[in-house]
């Protein structure tokens, strides 16, 4: 298969698991978006997925640039809880990013993603992020996994919440 074709199937993927991310965000209802009840609130596992597709879907760490309306007085920069640091005096975590401006951080990641990947060095036998010890292709179907496993997560929550599934989506590819 010629790199071409491997780029229009990464794009496709890309924004096909973006789409159902976006539908699940939509479909949660306020009172589960940030007071569910869950260690991490609908809110936190929404921005964590989306600053983890929008941080390696670039070249890597080193040109890494959060998106413009990241916190960075968060303690934990993806927005997820875990062991505090006793150094740090920043807050576990932020006030609930809403709905909208999680929306609005999708429509950055879903937008910049066809030149993201025309972009990456698919035959690099590194990811570009010392924390993934694996060639780029590969991580970018970790990427991919990653945004389909948090979309699932979000897509239960709203089934058992509303009983409302969210739609399922193959692919998106551009016409050629």
């Amino acid at each position: 298969m010629d790199e071409n074709a491997v780029r229009s199937i990464l794009k496709s993927q890309y924004h096909s698991a973006l789409a159902m991310l976006k539908d699940a965000i939509e479909k949660c209802p306020e009172n589960l978006w940030s007071g569910s009840g869950h260690k991490n609130e609908c809110w936190q596992i929404a921005y964590h997925v989306l600053f983890f597709a929008h941080a390696y879907s670039g070249q890597g760490k080193a040109t890494f640039r959060p998106w413009k309306h990241h916190r960075a007085d968060a303690q934990h920069p993806d927005c997820i809880p875990g062991p505090a640091d006793p150094a740090s005096r920043l807050p576990l975590l932020p006030d609930p990013y809403t709905k909208a401006q999680v929306l609005e951080y999708w429509s950055f990641c879903d937008g910049q993603i066809d030149a993201a990947v025309d972009a990456m060095d698919l035959g690099s036998p590194q990811s570009g992020f010392p924390s993934y010890p694996i060639p780029k292709l590969e991580h970018q179907i970790v990427n991919l996994r990653h945004i389909q496993h948090h979309a699932a997560q979000l897509a239960d929550r709203v089934r058992t919440a509303v009983d409302e599934g969210v739609r399922w989506v193959g692919a998106r590819r551009q016409p050629r």
